[in-house]
């Protein structure tokens, strides 16, 4: 039988839901785990063992009456901790926040508390959602588990660390720049920025308010989409097409981003087309499709966030900027010398790579492109640190909104996860995710994990 901690979200509710496990039982072995694995990875900032104890004991109760209070009944989730938790401190893994305790759940938590979900604890970002990896903050950085010396990804890298490791089925990420797909695709799990405004972000730290979006991560397309349901209230109904295979799918592959743009890591390259391959064999129709230019697409989303985040953090870099980390504070710094002319210069762009990207879905259903274009560097480069946040496909779909997931291509020959990415239109969740689903059985990666 296969492990608690490697099992899935869905998996897990039936088994529950049906007493073949208890949640006491799945809650206990995954803090068990975490004892054991988590002091070389810092995926948690704070674990709340003993109030996630409780919260599975009532669900255990409550499953032996006939109780179940929804899809997620007794199924444990990790939280980023730039999402409030009520009762537990929101601290963006800044000092600045150390005492910021929030008195109520963000509305994505209540949603899953109110489908059952037991919250697990508060997952390591980076400081405020942008730093990176630093090492002159309150908290240790998350560490990759295929290699605890590379980057796990971020900024929701706690939760890709986690997933990867077994230490939870399901979590929450926040995404602004890429920073739910950049660890999926550097942990070789499943990330999924929803449509603008999906999900909604009250009780969310902002970044940028005009890109940031909140989603799930979790080992199985339809753990990802099930969460998704029951935070978005069924307004997707994205678990309704993972069935269906890829066999008459209309897939746009966009080359030009990893060819030609910016040309990716031979690795990546012949990953995506087995890919593309993989999924033509199963029936899907893949052509050829062409973007923008990526640096373009990257450059708007750079100066509006860039802009958006100084105006949010302007009063405490003016105040206390020592309290920040120096990647934080340098990159913030950034946004207070972007004129007013070039962020509505950018705001006026973004309504063309729009409807560029709007286009192209009058003749195809999902797009198929590059995440990352190259394979996890080492967590203390420096230099390739600053390579991998720029050299990614993933930020153009900040700027236009729409649902884009980021998965496992394969593996590299390091054994370091290589990684793909899936754009739908607006609402198109279950497109994306029904050949995620696909993907997932043609590769079989779901069931590949790092050593422990």
């Amino acid at each position: 039988m296969t492990p608690i901690h490697w099992r899935g979200a869905a998996e897990l509710a039936a088994q529950i839901a049906a007493r073949e496990v208890s949640p006491v039982e799945v809650v206990s072995a995954l803090l068990e785990r975490a004892d054991q694995l988590d002091p070389s990875l810092n995926v948690y900032i704070r674990r709340d063992g003993q109030a996630a104890l409780n919260a599975a004991a009532l669900a255990e109760r409550e499953a032996a009456s006939g109780r179940l209070r929804g899809p997620l009944h007794g199924v444990p989730v990790g939280v980023k901790d730039i999402i409030d938790v009520a009762g537990l401190p929101t601290t963006c893994h800044s000092r600045i926040l150390l005492d910021n305790l929030a008195a109520s759940d963000a509305t994505c938590v209540a949603k899953l508390r109110g489908a059952g979900a037991i919250i697990l604890g508060k997952l390591s970002t980076h400081e405020f959602a942008l730093g990176g990896p630093a090492f002159d903050l309150p908290f240790p950085p998350a560490r990759n588990p295929w290699d605890r010396t590379r980057h796990p990804g971020g900024s929701s890298s706690g939760s890709g660390a986690g997933l990867a490791a077994g230490l939870f089925p399901l979590a929450l990420g926040t995404d602004t720049g890429g920073s739910i797909r950049n660890p999926a695709s550097c942990c070789g799990v499943l990330g999924l920025k929803p449509t603008a405004e999906l999900v909604p972000r009250a009780g969310v730290f902002p970044l940028a308010w005009s890109l940031d979006h909140i989603g799930p991560m979790a080992r199985r397309a339809a753990d990802a989409a099930l969460a998704l349901d029951v935070m978005s209230d069924g307004r997707t109904r994205a678990t309704s097409l993972l069935d269906r295979g890829a066999k008459g799918v209309r897939i746009g592959f966009v080359r030009n981003f990893h060819e030609r743009d910016m040309i990716a890591d031979p690795q990546v390259a012949a990953a995506l087309a087995a890919v593309a391959a993989g999924l033509a064999a199963e029936g899907a129709h893949i052509v050829d499709v062409t973007l923008p230019d990526l640096n373009l697409l990257a450059a708007v989303n750079r100066t509006i966030l860039n802009a958006e985040a100084w105006s949010v953090h302007a009063q405490w870099l003016r105040t206390r900027p020592g309290d920040y980390c120096e990647m934080s504070r340098r990159r913030l710094m950034v946004g207070a010398f972007i004129p007013a002319e070039d962020y509505l210069a950018a705001q006026r762009l973004r309504g063309e790579l729009i409807a560029a990207v709007n286009q192209l879905f009058t003749g195809v259903d999902v797009l198929l492109c590059a995440s990352a274009m190259d394979p996890p560097c080492k967590i203390d480069d420096e230099v390739a640190l600053g390579r991998t946040y720029s050299r990614q496909a993933r930020s153009p779909f900040n700027v236009t909104g729409h649902p884009a997931l980021a998965m496992m291509a394969g593996l590299s020959s390091d054994r370091l996860p290589l990684s793909l990415q899936l754009v739908g239109p607006y609402y198109g969740e279950a497109k994306i995710l029904r050949v995620a689903a696909a993907w997932e059985r043609i590769g079989g990666f779901a069931e590949s994990h790092p050593p422990d």
